[in-house]
């Protein structure tokens, strides 16, 4: 169910959108000539060199929505490289949501890190190797984000669910509008290893390509009626059982680490979203 101040914000403040071009829909928000446009606004590559990495973000913010994007990651030794693709709001208490993808040594698998943030506050980590080379093609990376759940696919397989549990009194992301990021930087102090690994700079300029970017959600603009709850299939998506099975698979297989069982990081105990259902 919806809560009656979100059921106020999607009858008076938002409009259903969606976007599909990098020439026209995104700001290149650093590093300059390191973000390139190419095929008519259908593709995006980022650049990092020792100067610098670069960015960009959607023109518009959305509060709910699905986000899909093609991306081919740094191929060879990407160490202490980071890939991010996440949507966040502004501010010290801002919301976010994260993919962000760690570099590796060459022959060793990503590091794929989720993270959740509601009013400025995280420490909701998951990570998990990939099942195929992220390097050698393009795939596709989903964010889900409806009132009931946020949801994390790749290539249509779901691997996360972050549910919403204001009820019991947990924060969720529900109340500030965020744009969409992407970028490829330096992080070698943590990124491989925990930063054990660090960047070999001689194998710069490093590279990331997005592709087939395509947002539908709902646009904040102060005005607009047509993102109501029952608007957009994706606003009440749910998981269906052959989907909760190919979760269970992901996360059973390729997992890596889960904050919610993590008792030696939390010693007064787990959140206390990790043990609803």
């Amino acid at each position: 169910m919806y809560s009656p101040a979100i059921l106020f914000l999607l009858s008076s403040a938002f409009i259903s959108a969606s976007m599909a071009n990098f020439g026209t829909d995104v700001d290149v928000t650093w590093g300059g000539q390191r973000a390139v446009v190419t095929n008519n606004g259908q593709q995006l590559s980022l650049s990092l060199d020792r100067s610098s990495g670069a960015g960009f973000q959607s023109k518009q913010e959305f509060l709910f929505g699905k986000f899909d994007m093609k991306i081919k990651l740094v191929h060879g030794n990407s160490a202490g490289t980071v890939t991010a693709y996440y949507l966040s709001s502004q501010g010290a208490l801002h919301d976010e949501i994260d993919m962000e993808f760690l570099g590796n040594l060459s022959g060793q698998p990503y590091t794929l890190h989720t993270n959740v943030y509601t009013q400025g506050k995280g420490n909701k980590e998951q990570q998990f190797h990939l099942w195929f080379d992220p390097t050698a093609d393009f795939h596709t990376y989903t964010i889900l984000w409806n009132p009931q759940q946020i949801m994390w696919y790749v290539d249509g397989t779901p691997i996360r669910v972050y549910r919403n549990h204001e009820s019991s009194g947990v924060a969720y992301p529900s109340k500030q509008a965020m744009r969409m990021y992407s970028s490829l930087w330096d992080a070698e102090d943590w990124a491989t290893q925990g930063g054990r690994v660090k960047t070999d700079w001689t194998q710069a300029p490093f590279t990331a390509s997005f592709s087939n970017v395509d947002i539908n959600g709902c646009v904040w603009s102060g005005s607009g009626s047509s993102c109501g709850p029952s608007s957009s299939s994706w606003m009440n998506q749910v998981l269906v059982a052959s989907d909760q099975q190919k979760l269970a698979w992901v996360q059973k297989n390729y997992m890596t680490y889960n904050y919610c069982s993590d008792a030696q990081r939390f010693p007064q105990g787990l959140p206390p979203e990790c043990s609803l259902a």
